[in-house]
């Protein structure tokens, strides 16, 4: 019995349980002090509600004219007077019949005094997110106001990783072909300011050089190949047929007719002073 009632409670519960969250609104952006979102959810019964927070006060206070509000947008120039150089951060939640979304916390699309203006450049391995150190920040902090670069796959949270640079600041260690995306904050005293730029994402190109650098290796081997093929070729001509190659390089032998001797007149014999007294003379013909 009691194993029965306790299936019939959770029967019961399960449609409670699923009713407990809430989509959070999204797309929520900050344009000339205009915040403006997008509903999670088609259902006309939810409100939203704008809060935000200062630098020096860390509270999440509630915007009076975008409390419990059906609209999908709000003027937040109020907050401007509620903080020292009118930065502020913004974040929205919804409300349905007692429950309550996350609250999401707004971007601002376009570069002010409270948010950095951000520009990307993608390198094999590495992102550069350019910034600028003229700031109204760095006029008052110095080296104290920084900016917050967070950064991480296109997917992932980008709360878990983030470098802090005065300036420009480049990631290294990236994986190539993938997206990547950041979003950039000022800080003061390691502290976050203002409001975030809004996500923007690159995708890491692959390197260049890795294909040329196949193309030479396989080139070095096909060459190497060729020459060990030739010199093989060569020392098997000449230990093999060397007496072949000798015959091939012997020129023709051919005497001419004008180098053999036509023999001697007699009268010139006979007439020599020496050839009555001095012996015998052979007369040589032709010489072979």
């Amino acid at each position: 019995m009691l194993f029965i009632l306790l299936c019939i409670q959770v029967v019961v519960q399960v449609p409670v349980v699923s009713e407990e969250t809430l989509a959070p609104p999204q797309n929520i952006h900050v344009d000339k002090w205009l915040l403006t979102w997008t509903p999670a959810t088609e259902e006309r019964d939810v409100t939203y509600t704008v809060q935000y927070s200062s630098f020096d006060n860390r509270v999440w206070k509630d915007v009076p004219a975008c409390v419990q509000t059906s609209f999908n947008s709000c003027n937040v120039a109020f907050t401007k007077t509620e903080s020292e150089y009118g930065c502020v951060m913004l974040r929205v939640q919804a409300e349905r019949r007692g429950l309550t979304s996350r609250p999401v916390k707004a971007c601002s699309r376009y570069g002010d005094s409270c948010t950095p203006e951000v520009r990307l450049t993608a390198r094999p391995g590495s992102l550069t997110v350019y910034l600028s150190e003229n700031h109204s920040m760095f006029v008052e902090h110095g080296d104290n106001a920084q900016h917050r670069v967070y950064y991480g796959k296109e997917g992932e949270s980008l709360q878990q990783m983030y470098e802090d640079g005065t300036s420009s600041v480049t990631i290294h260690k990236l994986e190539e072909g993938k997206h990547y995306c950041t979003k950039v904050q000022y800080i003061i005293f390691n502290q976050p300011y203002g409001l975030e730029s809004c996500t923007q994402c690159e995708v890491i190109p692959e390197s260049r050089h890795a294909p040329k650098q196949t193309e030479v290796i396989v080139a070095v081997v096909g060459v190497v190949v060729i020459l060990a093929f030739l010199i093989s070729a060569i020392a098997y001509i000449l230990i093999f047929h060397h007496r072949r190659i000798k015959l091939w390089l012997q020129p023709p032998c051919q005497i001419p007719d004008h180098f053999l001797f036509e023999p001697f007149p007699e009268h010139h014999i006979r007439s020599s002073p020496s050839s009555s007294s001095d012996g015998h003379w052979d007369i040589i013909s032709s010489i072979e």
